[in-house]
């Protein structure tokens, strides 16, 4: 009786941890939805935007020479998104969607041999 009722106890310890483990698998893949939900949520109420950091290769009245500025860079720079903007009176040229100031200064090292005035500067940036 001892050993039927010893091995009664192993069985339901058994199919009780089982049982938690479903469980909690179950409530994991609950809180992931809830997570890519709020995700979602978060990128249609911000427009797809949050806050970075651009690199501004130029700025100035002539549109033209900003247009020129622009293609000379996308030829030379392809990897990186341009970005054309006009804050009145200038036009401005802006490159990059970088999320941390590092990056965006690893990539202004690099462009400066060819854009010798650029900075970084805050924005929005386009989430990735």
């Amino acid at each position: 009786m001892k050993l039927i009722s010893l091995y009664f106890l192993a069985i339901l310890f058994f199919l009780s941890n089982t049982c938690l483990g479903q469980e909690t698998q179950l409530q994991t893949q609950l809180k992931v939805k809830t997570l890519i939900e709020k995700k979602a949520e978060y990128h249609r109420l911000t427009g797809g935007t949050q806050d970075g950091y651009r690199i501004k290769i130029h700025f100035g009245i002539d549109k033209d020479k900003a247009h020129t500025v622009k293609s000379k860079f996308s030829s030379r720079f392809n990897e990186y998104n341009t970005h054309e903007e006009y804050q009145q009176p200038n036009w401005v040229i802006l490159v990059g969607d970088f999320k941390t100031k590092l990056e965006a200064f690893q990539s202004l090292k690099k462009i400066q041999g060819e854009f010798p005035n650029s900075f970084i500067v805050k924005d929005k940036v386009w989430l990735k």
